[in-house]
Order: C-alpha cells, then sequence, then structure tokens
C-alpha cells in the first residue's frame, strides 16, 4: 500500500493535510452501527453515511469535510437532523483513527461542530472592548515606565504586545507568545510586513499571513533592536502577570455584572480585534484566516495558498485608518533617538 492510499502524507498543518478512507471501511462501519437499533434510527445511520461518502468520496480533508457539513447545514433545516447526521461523521473519524492507527483523523472533528443554537444568542455579550481600552492600557504602561515601575525594554515590549494583538487577533498564548525574533525581522525587511506564522504556532496547527499595521511598525522596528539575538519577541507571562497587578478599568465596565471583572485582561486583545472587525465591516475571508476562526466560512479558491500581499492589501482596505496609538507612546520612540 502506498502513503496516500494509506493516508500517511505528511504535511505541516491541518488546512493541508489529505487523509483517505475507502468505501469498504465506511460500509464496515456502517454495518456495525446498524446492528440492533430501531428502524428509525437505522434510516439516520443509513443517509449519514451516504452523505458522507458522496460528499468527500474518500478523502478526509479540509475542503471535503467543510464541503460535507455545508451540504448537511443546508439539506436539513432541524438541530436534530444535524447532530445525527454530524455525529455519524464525528464517530466515523474515530473508528479511523483507531482502525488505521492514526491521530490525525481526529483532527478534523473541530470542523464539525454543531452550529451554535440561536437561543445562545439572547444578548449581546457584557464584555465589551474599545478603542478607547488599547490606547488606556497603553498609557498606564508608559505612566509606568516614566515612574519608574517598568523599565525601558519591558515598557517597549508591553506597548508591542498591546498594539500587536488588537490589530492582529492572535490568541495570545498560542501564538503571540511563541513568535520569535526572526519572524518579525523577515516581515519587516519585505516590501508588505506580514508574519508567517508557523503550524506550531496556531491552535489549529493552520499556517498563516498576519499583517503588521504601519502604525506599530516604528514601535516593533524599536524592539527588535533591544531582542537582537534572543529567540522569543514578546514575554508574555511578564504581560499578563503585570495586567493582573495594574487593573485598567473597561470604558464599558458598566456593562459587566462581576465588578471584579471590569478591567482589562490579555485574552481582551483577541476580542477588540473581533469587536472592531464587526465596527469595520471586514471582509469575512481576510478575517477568518487571520484570526484563524470560523475557518469554514473562508473562500478557499483565494487563501489555500495565499500571497502575502494579496493577504496585506485586504486587510489594509478595512484597517488602514484604524488609530490605536496614544500620543504618549511615541515617548517611547523618541527615548530611543536621543539615546
Amino acid at each position: 500500500m502506498s502513503q496516500v492510499e494509506s493516508g500517511k502524507v505528511e504535511q505541516n498543518g491541518l488546512i493541508d493535510v489529505e487523509l483517505y478512507y475507502s468505501e469498504k471501511e465506511l460500509n464496515a462501519y456502517t454495518n456495525q452501527r446498524l446492528t440492533g437499533i430501531a428502524e428509525k434510527t437505522r434510516w439516520w445511520i443509513k443517509t449519514a453515511s451516504e452523505t458522507f461518502w458522496e460528499q468527500t468520496q474518500g478523502v478526509i480533508s479540509h475542503s471535503t469535510i467543510t464541503k460535507f457539513y455545508n451540504y448537511v447545514l443546508k439539506n436539513w433545516n432541524s438541530r436534530d437532523a444535524w447532530s445525527k447526521v454530524l455525529n455519524f461523521a464525528k464517530s466515523f473519524l474515530e473508528y479511523l483513527s483507531k482502525l488505521r492507527l492514526d491521530q490525525r483523523y481526529l483532527n478534523f472533528q473541530i470542523f464539525l461542530e454543531m452550529p451554535k443554537a440561536v437561543k445562545e444568542r439572547k444578548r449581546t455579550t457584557d464584555r465589551v472592548i474599545t478603542g478607547t481600552d488599547i490606547k488606556n492600557v497603553v498609557k498606564t504602561i508608559v505612566a509606568a515606565w516614566k515612574s519608574g515601575e517598568l523599565d525601558y525594554e519591558r515598557a517597549l515590549d508591553f506597548t508591542c504586545q498591546t498594539l500587536f494583538g488588537a490589530y492582529t487577533g492572535q490568541r495570545v498564548e498560542s501564538t503571540t507568545a511563541r513568535l520569535r525574533v526572526d519572524q518579525f525581522q523577515d516581515a519587516l525587511s519585505k516590501e508588505y510586513p506580514v508574519i508567517l506564522v508557523e503550524a506550531g504556532q496556531d491552535k489549529i496547527r493552520m499556517e498563516h499571513y498576519v499583517p503588521l499595521h504601519p502604525k506599530i511598525v516604528p514601535f516593533l522596528k524599536a524592539l527588535l533592536k533591544i531582542k537582537d539575538g534572543k529567540v522569543r519577541m514578546f514575554e508574555y507571562m511578564a504581560y499578563q502577570q503585570w495586567l493582573k497587578r495594574n487593573h485598567v478599568p473597561l470604558e464599558r465596565g458598566d456593562l459587566i455584572k462581576d465588578p471584579d471583572k471590569r478591567h482589562f485582561v490579555a485574552g481582551d486583545l483577541r476580542k477588540f480585534a473581533e469587536q472592531m472587525g464587526d465596527i469595520i465591516k471586514w471582509d469575512q475571508s481576510n478575517r477568518a484566516y487571520i484570526l484563524t476562526h470560523n475557518v469554514s466560512s473562508i473562500d478557499w479558491e483565494r487563501y489555500k495558498h495565499p500571497l502575502p500581499e494579496f493577504v496585506y492589501e485586504i486587510y489594509m482596505e478595512y484597517w488602514g485608518d484604524v488609530d490605536l496609538v496614544p500620543e504618549e507612546a511615541y515617548e517611547l520612540l523618541n527615548f530611543v533617538k536621543e539615546g
């Protein structure tokens, strides 16, 4: 059996992985499920099995699983029907992982999650993060530096983390904390400054480009002068602990019932990018690609192998006029020039 037939082709990220199965394996699993159950349930299992084969044709990939998922949601109107068909597919992937001794089949279950019920959206989120909140965090960092509480390197590092997170919406622990100095050096040496986030630096192991907004470029360049020779770009744990000790009140903290949660936390950076994306009507495919969230909504004809300039130009169409840098932050850059 070849590597392709066995489904053991090595790939870097889940988006590019293709695994395989045979119709014989699907039929064997289906027959196993049909044993000793009611006729009505038998019908659903047979229907789910037939649908899975029709939509995937023996290939397990992001493209085929998404095609199957979208077909199910379009073809049936009830959540009960969705649950029956999607759960069959998830169980079959688990069966394949054991049959072929390959855990990668299980990874595709993330693309088969049930859509959130409408009833879960009874009210808007009580945690609203605004541009003013981002500026206030930076102002607080600068004030701590000027008072001697923070040294210059940490103040610049924390400022860059705040602005990078707010402008890009990357997951702070799984992505931002893992980014390296050489990745930023490479990005800032190009005509279109974009970070190439590696599969191992993303929660769903999706390699993707992340644009660097012009407003944060001078701060990143200043930080690189200090970080040269080091591995990690950001001191994430120190930043997270500093925010825990220095509560920055949220502008709309009045919406949060628990008074102990009305201050800014590191996870609010991604939340801000998502909420700002709604305000500026950020292109859905560009947004999903950069945030690696709701990836089933991406137009993969355009984004499976995108050019960095393509990602950057569309991003800037929407984010170009967004200014999150308070005047106080520029004192950090002036300090470098004077030094």
